[in-house]
């Protein structure tokens, strides 16, 4: 295999480069499109006193639908990436691997706090992942989470979300 070859072989491909552009480009110049929308709503003119409150991030906005075009014109003129793989299935498993826990992990802080969601979190993770005892996971989870309460909590006197569902409110905070 020649070592300037990009494409990825080693599995079987489950989405190519060229669907990542276009999809890339779609986005940037449907984004750039309300920025733009937007900010004329809000004035994107000259105004007595100076620009409008949307002056420049109208012409951000036009920016960014000139990039996206610009990434939908190259896409399609370049003939060189048209069958690389963006990402095989090994790949692609182990960054399901990492973003699935971490979107249950955000739905959990919602409702049972910042500290016993990452408590659970770091546990599994060192599990699951690290390949970790359940006892050497647990103390060292719960060692970090106590921690930071420590140092949020009591310490700085910052309180951090305590979920729908306190959990710590035993505690007092």
């Amino acid at each position: 295999m020649n070592p300037s070859d990009t494409s990825h072989s080693a599995g079987e491909s489950v989405v190519s480069t060229i669907t990542i552009e276009i999809v890339v480009a779609v986005a940037l110049t449907i984004f750039g499109v309300v920025v733009a929308y937007t900010s004329y709503q809000l004035g994107a003119g000259w105004t007595s006193d100076g620009p409008g409150a949307g002056y420049f991030p109208f012409y951000v906005g036009l920016l960014i639908c000139i990039a996206g075009i610009g990434v939908m014109v190259q896409t399609i003129l370049n003939k060189d990436n048209k069958d690389d793989a963006f990402v095989d299935r090994e790949q692609l498993r182990r960054v399901l691997s990492v973003l699935i826990p971490a979107l249950v992990y955000v739905g959990a802080v919602q409702i049972f706090g910042l500290y016993v969601a990452s408590a659970v979190y770091i546990a599994l993770f060192m599990v699951i992942l690290g390949k970790y005892t359940w006892l050497k996971s647990s103390v060292i989870s719960l060692a970090v989470i106590v921690l930071f309460f420590l140092m949020f909590e009591v310490w700085f006197k910052v309180p951090l979300y305590k979920g729908s569902i306190n959990l710590l409110g035993f505690l007092g905070y």
